[in-house]
């Protein structure tokens, strides 16, 4: 079957989609209707095709971990591993519950307290980490994402779980620069707004085993093939086991309704709904990644 045809039929079937809620977090993507759907598959042989609302720019949220881990990786290798774990949480992204007894080590990379320790390192080996996520996103996918400064607003408005979380984190010891500076660059981050083709197309060195587009080296093989296997098991949070059952592909979502899945030596896929069910995940996203993987059998196992 053509990839033409495959996104086809993965879009006919998530019409018939009526669950999930927007988030109600940030009023700007309260307003986004929740109605709204696009798939993007980007090749690592340089084939790009989308269905749908590929092209509509959207929130992408908690997807600029991805990046933003990649870069910190690209820098410290494995040294970053003594800030953060590697473990599945049963606990929503946003929970402080097991912070404080973890002695502020969040349990991996992609709920917000593990974000917050790698933005803190990330601004330490750049200085501006915000500039680093937004140009890695720039270079890798030849231009179009960019700061959403009324989703920066709402969320700078509404971040007092945020604040606590990286409070916790800094009474344990774990921040290296004040809390205020950290949850600056981690909101700006995630108020990057960006396409499916666009997100897709920049993360294709998960793809191509750590190589960026001009042929350079982003990160080692063993680096990426561990920042695969971290997102196949933390990336959807609390739902990650469902999910690598369902999906079968190392992924990152976002509250913004995007899911990021790397299929490797093959591309990326990035799929966008903003109804999100009870663990912050795509339901069109998930449901789509679901259907894509069981059409091609592209899955990793």
């Amino acid at each position: 079957m053509e990839l033409s045809d495959v996104l086809a039929e993965v879009h006919e079937t998530v019409g018939r989609i009526t669950t999930g809620v927007v988030t109600s977090a940030i009023p700007a993507l309260a307003r986004v209707d929740p109605h709204r759907f696009g798939l993007a598959f980007a090749g690592v042989d340089g084939e790009l095709e989308g269905v749908g609302d590929w092209d509509q720019a959207f929130s992408v949220q908690s997807v600029s971990k991805v990046f933003s881990l990649a870069l910190v990786l690209a820098h410290d290798g494995e040294a970053l591993w003594s800030r953060v774990r590697r473990q599945p949480s049963v606990h929503r992204f946003n929970s402080l519950s097991e912070l404080d007894g973890d002695c502020g080590i969040p349990r991996n990379p992609f709920v917000n307290a593990g974000a917050l320790v790698v933005t803190d390192r990330l601004l330490g080996i750049t200085g501006n980490a915000k500039a680093a996520v937004l140009d890695l996103l720039h270079t890798e996918s030849g231009g179009g994402p960019h700061f959403d400064p009324v989703v920066a607003a709402d969320e700078q408005a509404h971040n007092h779980r945020n604040s606590a979380i990286a409070h916790l984190i800094a009474d344990h010891g774990n921040l290296h620069h004040p809390v205020e500076d950290v949850l600056e660059h981690y909101t700006w981050h995630c108020a990057i707004a960006a396409t499916c083709g666009q997100l897709a197309t920049a993360a294709l060195f998960l793809a191509r085993g750590g190589i960026r587009a001009n042929g350079s080296r982003l990160l080692s093989a063993a680096d990426t093939t561990r920042l695969n296997a971290t997102l196949l098991t933390c990336g959807t949070y609390d739902a990650a086991g469902d999910f690598a059952y369902a999906v079968g592909l190392p992924a990152k979502s976002g509250i913004g309704g995007g899911i990021l899945a790397v299929i490797p030596g093959r591309g990326v896929l990035c799929a966008w709904g903003p109804a999100l069910d009870s663990h912050g995940n795509s339901v069109a996203g998930a449901l789509a990644l679901s259907a894509f993987t069981s059409i091609t059998g592209w899955s990793i196992f």
